[in-house]
């Protein structure tokens, strides 16, 4: 990008990072406020690069069998309590339906803040032997919880997602499920969104609720708060036994099958601003990008200009890109500062000189560089750029989790490090919920995870002192 700022309309990230996240939101045309508080409006733009989100990762769903349904979006009160934990873990965030147009419902129905209840209600219906099982299923839907605070993607009161529901005949089967999908989410915000996580265990007090394991992939955003990208939650049997779902085994005997759940949302485009955004607008990496490609022609009055610039738009739509010319009456130098707002990845100019030497420039958006090709180079070109652009993204990304790590000793030295350096914190811990709330009541951060790639950094606890094996990492989180 230029080093200038060009859009007035955006707040500097240095001066309010949170105001500058919500003028993107806005002015990059991706949501809009609704009239309900709380609730927001995906628009075009914003619903484009969840379209293509939702393309990659359903065909790697269905790479691995997983099937798409369809649930009720209501929730009978009855059902959402046969799991105990469950219904305490979301019962502060349910929204509620009590009145069929005139008349009072006999009982309240809550609008899906999550539907394992629904699953398993089902399964219970329909499942009868091991030879059905494993049952992989997956729904992209909407879901409400009336959630205190919000901000467009990280907290809406409703929000868009995928939810995976699977049930197995072993437990094995459905821990190597889970281990899967959280794999899958890895690959995606690594190679696709350019995001790179650290991959972990969440304590028992960061689980979901009614989940024997949860697993978590957590990112970095440029302020140095960490997000939660997405989750992975082992079952074993317990909602199967609340909920009466079982199967005829190979011993033809009634069994309970394993399950498992995961998910994602629109908190990944929150995450794409928040990790790859500047003081111009939106950055966004190619494969998720509505517009891959941006033709801007120069002096466009002058003969031929249009129609060179249109050619080149059907040359790179054949060869397979997402292409948009824009040829209205704009300044060169709106045109340009509306497609970085926007964080379209290349921008491809052409004037009556490019034609005359056949040539034409190219301009990434992450860093502003130029490269003038020949004409005849375009399409390998432009896809080379596009390459770049997405490598670029990744490694600075990359520098800036690397970059923001530190190990601490003690809760003061943590505290100390997050308020002079942010970023996550890693300590050895206990494995005390006591020490876990010990750290978000004197340093005001909260646990991450327990990553995979455990780390040595001594042998007790930084909370209290006393043997410890594991470490945790800590930070500031969305």
């Amino acid at each position: 990008m230029a080093k200038d700022k060009k859009v007035e309309q955006i707040t500097d990230m240095e001066v309010d990072f949170a105001q500058w996240y919500t003028d993107i939101c806005r002015k990059a045309e991706l949501v809009e406020y609704a009239s309900v508080k709380g609730f927001t409006i995906l628009r075009p733009y914003g619903y484009a690069i969840w379209e293509n989100m939702q393309r990659i990762m359903d065909a790697e769903f269905k790479k691995t069998g997983h099937q798409n349904v369809a649930m009720p979006v209501l929730i009978p009160e009855s059902l959402l309590k046969k799991e105990g934990e469950l219904v305490n873990g979301f019962a502060p965030e349910c929204a509620w339906v009590t009145q069929g147009g005139s008349e009072e419902l006999e009982e309240r129905l809550a609008f899906r803040p999550t539907s394992e209840t629904m699953f398993c209600d089902h399964w219970s219906r329909v499942l009868h032997s091991y030879r059905e099982l494993p049952m992989l299923y997956n729904q992209w839907c909407s879901v409400i919880r009336w959630e205190k605070t919000t901000r467009p993607f990280l907290r809406s009161r409703e929000f868009w997602w995928q939810e995976g529901h699977t049930i197995h005949e072993t437990a094995e089967q459905a821990m190597a499920e889970t281990e899967q999908q959280l794999n899958c989410y890895a690959d995606f915000y690594e190679k696709v969104l350019a995001i790179p996580v650290v991959k972990g265990r969440k304590t028992e007090k960061e689980k979901f609720a009614g989940a024997e394991a949860t697993y978590t992939v957590e990112c970095m955003m440029k302020d140095h708060k960490a997000l939660q990208g997405a989750t992975s939650h082992y079952f074993g049997d317990k909602f199967s036994r609340a909920y009466g779902v079982t199967f005829a085994g190979r011993d033809n005997k009634l069994q309970y099958p394993f399950q498992t759940s995961w998910g994602s949302t629109t908190r990944m485009i929150g995450a794409v601003i928040m990790a790859h955004g500047d003081n111009n607008g939106l950055v966004l990496p190619p494969q998720i990008a509505p517009i891959q490609v941006i033709i801007l022609p120069v002096a466009q009055h002058k003969p031929g200009v249009l129609e060179a610039a249109a050619a080149l738009k059907e040359r790179l739509t054949a060869a397979g890109l997402r292409v948009q010319m824009d040829d209205s009456d704009n300044s060169m130098g709106w045109k340009c500062a509306q497609y970085e707002m926007k964080g379209v990845p290349l921008r491809v100019e052409i004037g009556p000189r490019d034609i005359e030497n056949g040539q034409c420039v190219l301009v990434r958006r992450n860093d502003g560089e130029k490269t003038v090709i020949a004409l005849d180079a375009l399409e390998q070109a432009a896809k080379e750029q596009l390459d770049l652009v997405q490598q670029g993204l990744y490694e600075k990304a990359r520098r800036n989790l690397d970059e923001h790590c530190w190990p601490a000793f003690s809760v003061e030295e943590a505290k100390k490090l997050q308020e002079e350096k942010g970023g996550f914190i890693k300590t050895m811990w206990c494995g005390d919920v006591a020490c876990e709330q010990k750290m978000k009541d004197e340093a005001g951060m909260s646990s991450r995870c327990l990553p995979f790639e455990q780390e040595h950094l001594g042998d007790v606890c930084a909370c209290c002192g006393r043997p410890a094996d594991k470490m945790l990492f800590w930070g500031v989180a969305y």
